[in-house]
């Protein structure tokens, strides 16, 4: 058997080694043919890869190149860093990333990258310095617990270093302080530092069966302490799956569990369940989680412990790291909860790298330096780092100059004449005036600190504290050089200076200039005046005084008289230019009903003798048609017969009762009409649509419900049902409207949609929704005479030859119908320019157009107070009507009466000669009055016929 196996062994291992002979020559065959195949390919290979390199080298120089001219661009820094990793430019990697982690805070994705390569780079150096510095610089823009994990786990590796497990312990006792009360990743740290412990019990550890010295039981005893005590301060936190580090622990300890570590450990438990709510409800939102955040903030807030609290902020800010707000609560939490200056100034100092252009971190920042005695240099540099952090408007500019002179002001030792602090706050001081006045004025066009605030207190701090009131008064006459002289709590501010620091002589000298120059409240100044006189004064003084404010308030009361009534005037046109334009619009009215009035009356009469007609044939009927439809009487089945329509009522129109789903939704209709059920607070309105939109209200939802939550959608219509190209969207909260306002011009169906504030025009009737662009647009041609047939695609191929096109612009009727007319958009003026040379006179499809650079006319100049334009009244009007004589409106009077309606009255030795009181009657009723002929007036015109007759 032994013989037989060992043959049956060799013969498998013969076949073996003949299989894998085989397997080798199968392997060369297919390595040979895979280099013939790779010579032919590898030059194409070669070429592609080549050509990869010059396009991804160019895209690198373009991208250094664009940060070279602003450095402060995010996304260019990060599509640098991908691509010069993507290269393997490891060194002009390192520098990309150095240069962006000196402007902005890296996210933990970029870290993790950048520590991992170097990590890779410096295996083999045995200086790992470099490589904690990184990890430094990387725990103090978040509190990752991946960095932080990371961070211990690398100084794992030099633990074999003199001082390494030291090192080691430092840093994973950092790691949980840190990020050991994250619910959710905090128990990875915990878990890595027991394992380390671990791992550092079993070296301590005497081989079985070797009884250890007392050393060796010393060192062990500590060790397992060592894990007694993390076992026992990680049960006391809070942590997800913390069951299952309870029950790793009851089978670690040898002793169990002590009755301390459980009440913790059930304490924990607790906690755990308040939160569970808060971190499920974080698990399903969606980034960045604001809301959930907040909601957990303001719980632990109110919970009070300051360790959970600052967990919960930081993760929150993890995710909201350009928040400003976020950062402003917790800098105001540190600042007056736990007051770490550590903690709260390296805090301050991220907040500002994450959002610079907040000026109020700024502020709070430099106030936490001062509060924590930091120097003043350090102070100084964060205050210049302030002035180039771009703020977006030019006031934040005076506050900053503000708090920083208020902090060199708290510098100054007044009690000596002359010191260094005091010509530094000083020269502080005008250069904050000549940075006011060069910087801000330029960038914003306006000086931020209109009311001279900054000089105001530098006058103050002269007067009170220097005691130069000298120097105070020529601050004062600078401010009132500035256009401040107008106002009487300028020339107040200034008297109070000079009664508090100054002398009387000074004092009268101020009052008297206010009350020549003040425009707002001149009866104040006036008054504070005459009560100064009545304090100091002499009698000269006082009569002085009294005759100065009399003349001056005279002269006002005379400005003011001609102000009010040239403003009645003005009342009193617009009174009369809107009474005028109701009478228009009454007489319209009233000439159209008369005319149409006249139509139904003739058919009505024609009705009713037919009626009366059917009435005397079949008597019988009669008692039944008299009743009508049941117990109605006759007037009741005339009203029936007319219903809603009244004496108008169309032909073939049959009467019935309306449905109660219509009167309820005319009900409805009337209610939404109602203004005391709509908010114009939360509401915007649409205009400009096109009379052919197919349902508005699903229409206009779409493009509003990204501006907030919609309580209501009222598209107008006509009586006929079809929408009038305009209507009303109510939201639910106010905040929501200036989103919809940025909807304005936003193009639909064609045609740019009006969107505007809600606002009653009976309560405000100077409020204008929109605002036309009258000014020349050099960018901008005006097509004419285009073919209606015309799409916007053809006009942009016609005009795209001549330049860069931003925008194409059919104008269309409200049907949606061409106008003809065309706005094109070019780039720059060069190019419109050129195409109104190429374009003007240009036949289109058969049609010469005209091409003119776009100059809106001035809209509604003439309707203003005071302009030439005439009115209706002063215009020949037709007597029938805007449109003239209607092809059915047929004449009812005799054509006798025609001939005498024609001629003008005659002019007779100077006067005018009276007209026939018959032809006056006839012209009144055909100019559509209401005054009926009298018997004797139908009696002239037929005695008047008849002596016509032969």
């Amino acid at each position: 058997m032994a013989a037989s196996s060992s043959a049956e062994q060799t013969q498998l291992q013969d076949m073996e080694d003949e299989d894998a002979g085989m397997e080798e020559r199968e392997m060369e065959s297919d390595e040979e043919e895979e280099e013939g195949m790779g010579v032919e390919n590898s030059d194409d290979e070669e070429d592609d890869s080549s050509e990869d390199e010059k396009e991804n080298e160019a895209e690198i120089q373009r991208l250094e190149e664009q940060l070279s001219i602003n450095a402060f661009d995010y996304n260019c820094h990060v599509d640098l860093i991908k691509l010069l990793k993507h290269e393997g430019e490891l060194v002009r990697l390192r520098k990309a990333r150095q240069k962006m982690s000196e402007l902005f805070p890296l996210t933990e994705e970029i870290w993790l990258d950048w520590l991992k390569d170097e990590i890779r780079l410096t295996e083999e150096e045995p200086n790992r310095e470099k490589v904690y510095e990184l990890f430094e610089r990387a725990i103090k823009d978040y509190i990752c617990p991946d960095i932080w994990l990371e961070y211990a786990q690398y100084s794992i590796g030099g633990m074999g270093s003199p001082g390494g497990i030291d090192k080691v312990r430092s840093i994973f006792e950092r790691a949980v302080t840190a990020v050991g009360l994250h619910m959710t990743k905090g128990q990875t740290v915990w878990e890595a530092y027991r394992e380390f412990e671990n791992a550092i019990l079993s070296t301590v550890q005497p081989p079985p069966g070797r009884i250890p010295s007392r050393e060796e039981q010393e060192l062990l005893n500590a060790q397992l302490e060592r894990i007694h005590t993390l076992f026992r301060r990680q049960l006391a936190v809070p942590l997800m799956d913390m069951q299952a580090t309870y029950a790793e622990y009851e089978e670690w300890s040898e002793q169990g569990v002590s009755e301390v570590v459980i009440h913790q450990y059930r304490k924990a438990l607790k906690q755990l369940e308040k939160c569970k709510p808060y971190e499920e409800s974080l698990l399903a939102a969606e980034p960045p989680k604001l809301a959930e955040y907040q909601s957990y903030l303001d719980f632990e807030l109110k919970e009070g412990d300051p360790a959970r609290v600052q967990i919960t902020f930081e993760r929150t800010l993890g995710e909201n790291c350009l928040v400003p707000d976020m950062w402003t609560k917790y800098n105001t939490y540190l600042d007056r909860q736990l007051k770490i200056k550590d903690m709260v100034l390296s805090t301050h100092e991220r907040a500002v790298r994450n959002c610079p252009w907040t000026m109020g971190l700024w502020k709070s920042y430099l106030l936490a330096l001062e509060r924590h005695g930091a120097d003043h240099h350090t102070v100084s540099d964060v205050f210049e780092k302030a002035l180039n952090a771009g703020f977006i408007q030019a006031t934040d500019y005076v506050e900053i100059w503000q708090a920083y002179l208020d902090y060199l002001r708290r510098r100054v030792d007044f009690s000596k004449e002359s010191s260094k602090e005091l010509e530094e706050l000083r020269g502080a001081f005008a250069r904050s005036l000549d940075y006011m006045k060069q910087d801000v004025e330029e960038r914003f066009g306006e000086s931020g600190d209109p009311s001279c605030l900054i000089m105001q207190i530098w006058a103050r701090i002269e007067a009170l504290h220097c005691k130069n009131i000298q120097k105070a008064r020529e601050l004062w006459d600078s401010i009132m050089t500035k256009g401040n002289a107008k106002f009487a709590n300028m020339w107040l501010e200034y008297y109070n200076l000079e009664r508090s620091y100054g002398d009387p002589v000074h004092c009268r000298k101020a009052l008297h200039r206010a009350v020549q120059c003040t425009s707002d409240y001149p009866e104040h100044v006036c008054e504070v005046l005459l009560t100064f006189e009545r304090v100091e004064g002499s009698l000269e003084d006082w009569d002085l005084a009294v005759q100065k404010t009399e003349t001056r308030l005279n002269r006002v009361n005379e400005q003011r008289a001609k102000v009010a009534e040239k403003e009645a005037n003005m009342v009193r046109q617009e009174e009369d230019r809107a009474e005028q334009r109701r009478k228009t619009k009454s007489d319209k009215k009233f000439q159209k009903k008369t005319q149409k009035g006249t139509r139904a009356g003739e058919k009505r009469k024609v009705e009713q003798d037919d009626y009366h007609n059917e009435w005397n044939e079949d008597s019988e009927q009669a008692p039944k048609r008299q009743r009508g439809n049941g117990d109605q009487t006759t007037d009741e089945f005339m009203e029936t017969e007319t219903g809603l329509f009244g004496k108008n009522a169309p032909p073939g129109y049959k009467p019935g009762r309306k449905a109660p789903q219509e009167v309820a939704a005319a009900a409805q209709r009337q209610n939404d009409d109602k203004p005391e059920l709509r908010n114009d607070n939360c509401s915007v309105f649409i205009s400009n649509l096109t009379y052919t939109l197919e349902e508005p209200e699903a229409k206009l939802r779409t493009l509003f419900e990204t501006c907030g939550p919609i309580k209501q959608i009222r598209p107008v219509f006509s009586n006929k049902g079809g929408f009038k190209g305009y209507g009303y969207v109510q939201f639910e909260a106010s905040v929501s409207v200036p989103e919809a306002l940025k909807l304005d011009r936003r193009e639909v169906e064609g045609r740019p949609m009006f969107v505007s504030p809600c606002v009653d025009k009976n309560k405000n009737p100077d409020f204008k929704v929109f605002k036309y662009n009258t000014s020349l647009e050099k960018q901008k041609i005006f097509i004419s005479g285009l073919p209606f047939s015309c799409t916007k695609e053809q006009l942009e191929e016609l005009c795209k030859s001549h330049g860069t096109i931003k925008e194409v612009r059919l104008v269309t009727y409200r049907s949606g119908k061409p106008k003809g007319l065309a706005y094109v958009d070019f780039g720059d003026e060069a190019h419109a320019s050129q195409a109104v040379l190429k374009m003007d006179g240009m036949e289109v499809e058969g049609n010469k157009i005209s091409v003119a650079i776009s100059n809106p006319p001035r809209r509604n100049m003439m309707d203003k107070p005071g302009s030439n334009r005439p009115t209706g009244d002063l215009m020949p009007r037709q007597v029938y009507g805007s449109r003239g004589r209607g092809r059915t409106q047929l004449s009812l009077l005799p054509r006798s009466l025609h001939r005498q309606s024609e001629p003008a009255s005659k002019v007779e030795n100077g006067t005018t000669a009276q007209q026939n009181p018959a032809t006056t009657s006839a012209a009144a009723n055909a100019a559509g009055e209401t005054k009926p002929l009298s018997n004797s007036d139908f009696a002239r015109m037929l005695l008047k016929n008849s002596a016509r007759l032969p």
